[in-house]
């Protein structure tokens, strides 16, 4: 009886750095959503994912450029950057499948598993973790699932109706898609040539019990960046951190 050998970590990742951010603005006028900083670190959301791709063992990243490629192109060019770093840029709107789809085509292995991840995560998490669970369960694709605080305060009731407590920001109690994935080398071909995979690709899997969810451990930080609240946001929990 053959048996398939386990696969490798990834050493290779797609980023997708083509969106507009219009909700970021006027932080975007200038800049690419992925080139926005996050004040007090100096360096942009990109400069941060890619310093954690390479501490996580990637050694090559395919970064998909849109909305004023051009900036994040001459930041990357650059950048002391700490793995190899290839730009795509679509052509023509392609969707989130279409645009994942051409960009996983410039990847330097297309034999062997990758991460992807949306340029407006800023997160820490192992990488290798999520990569050793995809294995154990045989995924054609996993995603990372985390639980974000929810942006207002939250009121505990007793059965009568009383009102009990009041919890600030807490967690939602529903794990979402935190974007950032792992695939394996056949789920490109699984892609639309312009579409959105979400709608199409990750629901054929689910029903073929091939997608998987990766829990971000708890502690772990994770969030996304697509307000200037955010932005602040971040600010202070990073300057927590470091307390």
């Amino acid at each position: 009886m053959t048996t398939t050998a386990p696969s490798a970590t990834p050493t290779q990742a797609v980023v997708l750095a083509g969106g507009q951010g219009s909700r970021l603005r006027p932080y975007t006028d200038d800049r690419p959503k992925p080139m926005v900083e996050i004040p007090g670190t100096g360096t942009p959301i990109i400069g941060h994912q890619l310093s954690w791709l390479a501490e996580e063992g990637v050694t090559d990243a395919v970064v998909s450029c849109g909305h004023l490629a051009e900036v994040l192109q001459d930041w990357l060019d650059s950048a002391d950057l700490p793995l190899n770093v290839t730009t795509v840029v679509e052509k023509e709107p392609l969707g989130r499948g279409g645009g994942l789809k051409f960009a996983a085509a410039h990847l330097p292995h297309p034999d062997r598993a990758w991460y992807a991840t949306n340029g407006d995560i800023w997160t820490r998490f192992s990488l290798r973790e999520m990569a050793a669970f995809h294995t154990e369960r045989g995924a054609t694709a996993t995603l990372a699932l985390a639980r974000p605080r929810i942006p207002w305060g939250a009121v505990e009731t007793d059965s009568f109706g009383h009102i009990t407590d009041f919890i600030e920001s807490p967690p939602t109690s529903y794990e979402i898609n935190a974007g950032v994935y792992v695939f394996a080398p056949e789920f490109a071909g699984l892609l639309p040539d312009v579409g959105d995979h979400e709608r199409a690709t990750f629901p054929q899997l689910a029903r073929a019990r091939r997608l998987a969810g990766f829990p971000i451990p708890q502690g772990a930080y994770w969030r996304a960046i697509d307000t200037a609240k955010d932005l602040t946001e971040a600010a202070k929990e990073l300057a927590a951190l470091k307390r």
